[in-house]
C-alpha cells in the first residue's frame, strides 16, 4: 500500500508552531506533498526541515515569503527534478517530483490568480505550459513503467459540486469557465483521472480550503482544490481517499487541509 498525503501548509513556520509537526508525527503517509511553504530550507527548525524518519526535498522560490514547494518521503527518492521546463517559473518554488518505487509523486503550486488582473494572466501561462508537461511526464513515466500523481494545489474547482458558493464564485479567479476547461483537458486530452472525484463521484466536495473570514468553515462553505491527480493505472489503484477536516476551527494549522489517498500497489 502506497499512502500519499497533499496539503497547502499556508507558510510552514506558522503550521509548525500551529500543530503540524504533531500531525506529521502521526500520519501514516508513506509521502506528503507540502505547498505555500513560504520559507528557504534553512529558516526551518530542524524537527520541520529535516524531522527523523523522513527524506525531505525543500524548492524555495527565488520571490522571498512567496510559493515554495516540498516533498517528505519514508524512503530516499532515486531521482529529484525540479521545475518543469517553463523558464518563467524555474525559480517559482511551485513544482518539484520525485521517482519511487515504480510511481512519480509530484507537489504542484499552481498560482492562485485574480482575475482580469496581471495575476490571472500569469496563471494562465502557467497553465499552457503545464498542461504538455503533463502529458510529457505521463509518456516518459510510461515509458519506464511507472505511474504519475500530481498532488497539490491547483487552485481550480472543476465542477459546481467542488465549491459550496458556486453561484456566487463564476467570475471568481479558480472558478472562471477557461480555468474549468484546461481541467478538463487535463482530464480528457491528457488522460489523468482526479483520484478523490472518481471514489466519491456524487458528493460535494469535499472541500479542503476554507477562507478565514467569516464562519466558511463552521458552515463547511469550501473550496475543493486541492487534488491528487493520477495516470489511469494508478488511478485504478485507489482504494480510499479523504479529507484530514479538523474538528473545529480552533484546531486548523492552515486554511487548507490534508488530502489523503492510498493505493494498493
Amino acid at each position: 500500500m502506497l499512502t500519499v498525503t497533499s496539503v497547502n501548509v499556508n507558510g510552514l513556520r506558522a503550521a509548525a508552531k500551529k500543530g503540524f509537526v504533531e500531525w506529521l508525527a502521526q500520519t501514516d503517509a508513506d509521502v506528503v506533498c507540502l505547498q505555500e511553504v513560504r520559507a528557504e530550507a534553512a529558516q526551518l527548525a530542524e524537527s520541520v526541515r529535516a524531522p527523523e524518519g523522513w527524506f525531505t526535498v525543500h524548492v524555495p522560490s527565488a520571490a522571498k515569503g512567496r510559493a515554495g514547494v516540498a516533498l517528505y518521503t519514508r524512503r530516499e527518492p532515486d531521482e529529484v527534478r525540479t521545475g518543469f521546463g517553463a523558464a518563467e517559473f524555474e525559480d517559482s518554488g511551485r513544482y518539484v517530483e520525485a521517482d519511487l518505487p515504480g510511481v512519480t509523486v509530484a507537489s504542484l503550486y499552481l498560482p492562485s490568480g485574480d482575475a482580469d488582473t496581471p495575476k490571472q494572466d500569469e496563471k494562465y501561462r502557467f497553465m499552457d505550459a503545464f498542461l504538455p508537461y503533463l502529458s510529457e511526464l505521463k509518456a516518459r513515466s510510461a515509458a519506464a513503467g511507472r505511474e504519475v500523481v500530481v498532488c497539490g494545489d491547483w487552485n481550480i474547482a472543476h465542477q459546481e459540486a467542488d465549491l459550496k458558493n458556486w453561484r456566487g464564485n463564476r467570475k471568481s479567479a479558480g472558478f472562471l469557465p477557461e480555468e474549468r476547461a484546461w481541467l478538463t483537458r487535463v482530464y480528457e486530452e491528457a488522460e489523468y483521472v482526479d483520484v478523490v472525484r472518481a471514489l466519491h463521484p456524487d458528493q460535494e466536495g469535499p472541500y479542503s480550503w476554507w477562507s478565514y473570514r467569516g464562519r466558511a468553515f463552521d458552515n463547511d462553505t469550501g473550496w475543493r482544490i486541492d487534488l491528487q491527480v493520477a495516470t489511469r493505472g494508478l488511478a485504478d489503484r485507489a482504494v480510499k481517499a479523504h479529507v484530514e477536516r479538523a474538528a473545529s476551527h480552533e484546531e486548523r494549522w492552515s486554511d487548507h487541509a490534508p488530502v489523503t489517498a492510498v493505493f494498493d500497489l
